[in-house]
């Protein structure tokens, strides 16, 4: 059966805010919920209900998915700083755990039954073998990877338990922005590297900080797997199309199977933008793994997913 009505849970915030606007642009019913502690009123579409409230409170969530008769959730909300992950990991545990239990048990309760996370390949800590698959063993290392792999959990054991299908997309490095320039990357506290080099970019900020130059890498620098957000926001389209069909509840990586160092990204900035910024280097940035990089096989075969982006300079000149 496929899904019309769509609560979308953060979809105020960055990756959310993209995936309502395909969703309406695709013809489903979208409500959207977020609290507005990152996200933007503004970056939601205006044919999209808007509901400000946490996703966590069953007092709303409740009554929202029965009065809009909400047929999937896509949960996006949730807090996404690694490095305050750490510092304040009971911030973490409290909105993106429990916050992301009290939301399926309404949806139990309410009789939803198709759900999709926005889990994270933080999950996998530090790999002993690239590209990471979705078997690769989950060692997080960071409260904020702890906590999306403990909803992760919960989705399975429900899952085995109900009728209750659900797919966990385990995004690696998220960036970029709308081609039209509509959307984009606007979290204020965000650590994201493209758009702190952006910000550098446009002179922002004064400086663009490298945390650790000494990781066993080719440049010493940090090497992530990049996904611009719009083939993201697609991939949980198709997740919802597959959900439709009777899929099974699976977890699937969203990367492009290749990585970009810190130092290759700041050149790319530089080379797309044409403006030269200053570069300080420092030490490690606690919670950071060396290397992340995607074996994004099984997604496609699963969803069928097409990503059309994968172009460093695509990803960077849009932010």
């Amino acid at each position: 059966m496929t899904a019309k009505n769509i609560l979308v849970t953060g979809g105020a915030g960055y990756i959310g805010s993209h995936t309502s606007r395909q969703l309406v642009d695709a013809g489903y019913r979208v409500v959207v919920l977020d609290n507005l502690y990152s996200g933007h009123r503004r970056a939601v579409p205006p044919e999209a209900a808007f509901v400000e409230g946490d996703a966590g409170d069953p007092g709303l969530t409740r009554p929202l998915l029965r009065e809009h008769a909400i047929d999937a959730v896509i949960h996006f909300a949730g807090h996404i700083v690694v490095p305050e992950s750490v510092t304040d990991p009971l911030k973490y545990y409290r909105n993106n755990t429990c916050v992301s239990r009290s939301l399926i048990e309404a949806c139990a309760a309410e009789g939803v039954k198709k759900f999709i996370f926005s889990s994270s390949a933080a999950v996998y800590g530090m790999p002993e073998r690239l590209p990471a698959g979705e078997d690769t063993p989950t060692v997080p290392i960071n409260p904020y990877g702890a906590s999306k792999l403990m909803t992760e959990w919960m989705l399975r054991d429900v899952s085995a338990s109900t009728q209750f299908s659900c797919v966990a997309l385990r995004y690696f490095n998220v960036a970029g922005a709308r081609a039209d320039g509509t959307l984009g990357q606007a979290t204020p506290e965000a650590t994201h590297l493209i758009k702190v080099a952006c910000q550098a970019a446009c002179g922002l900020r004064d400086h663009v900080a490298i945390f650790g130059t000494d990781y066993a890498t080719p440049d010493g620098t940090c090497i992530r797997d990049y996904i611009h957000v719009d083939d993201l926001a697609q991939a949980h389209l198709d997740a919802l199309a597959y959900l439709g069909r009777g899929g099974a509840s699976r977890v699937l990586n969203c990367g492009y199977g290749r990585g970009f160092s810190v130092r290759e990204i700041l050149d790319t900035v530089r080379r797309v933008s044409g403006v030269t910024f200053k570069v300080k280097e420092g030490a490690r940035r606690e919670g950071d793994p060396p290397m992340l990089i995607a074996d994004a096989t099984r997604i496609r075969q699963v969803l069928g997913w097409k990503p059309v982006r994968d172009d460093i300079e695509v990803i960077c000149g849009s932010a």
